[in-house]
């Protein structure tokens, strides 16, 4: 009887281990890496999710939010942009965000919408990885009308 019982708790022993050890590798879930690309305006927001090839997870502009066109380049409106992102986002099991902000080019400052954005994917728990400005900027580009003197009134 000594020798079956204790079998038997080594046997509950070796089972309560394979256990543990399976639910580590369910917590241990892949954590994919995307692309959001924010395009702010003074007139309006745009977010894009791309993954790391390029292809569009999700697209969404402050004009799919509100009807009000004076307020789709709002910081309030920024998080409710914020806010979709993180859900069709998060089903895809992405938890870690490369951010590339661009404002109008030639403009020296994004509009108002692109750290709120940012702070409040921080807040769904999503892991910003690096913040990059894609700005362009313009270098000369074509000649100005109104000829050598300028334009006169």
């Amino acid at each position: 009887m000594n020798k079956k019982e204790e079998k038997i708790e080594e046997v509950k022993e070796i089972e309560e281990i394979k256990e543990e050890s399976h639910e580590e590798k369910k917590k241990k879930s892949k954590e994919y890496e995307a692309i959001l690309t924010i395009y702010t305006s003074y007139n309006n927001t745009i977010a894009h999710v791309t993954d790391m090839s390029g292809k569009t997870i999700s697209k969404i502009s402050g004009g799919m939010v509100t009807k009000h066109n004076r307020l789709k380049a709002n910081p309030t409106i920024a998080m409710f942009i914020s806010k979709r992102l993180s859900e069709e986002v998060k089903d895809l099991g992405i938890k870690n965000l490369f951010v590339r902000i661009r404002a109008k080019t030639g403009n020296p400052s994004p509009g108002p919408g692109a750290n709120t954005i940012i702070k409040s994917l921080t807040r769904e728990g999503f892991r910003i990885l690096n913040i990059l400005d894609s700005t362009r900027i313009p270098r000369g580009g074509p000649k100005k009308k109104g000829g050598r003197r300028g334009r006169r009134p």
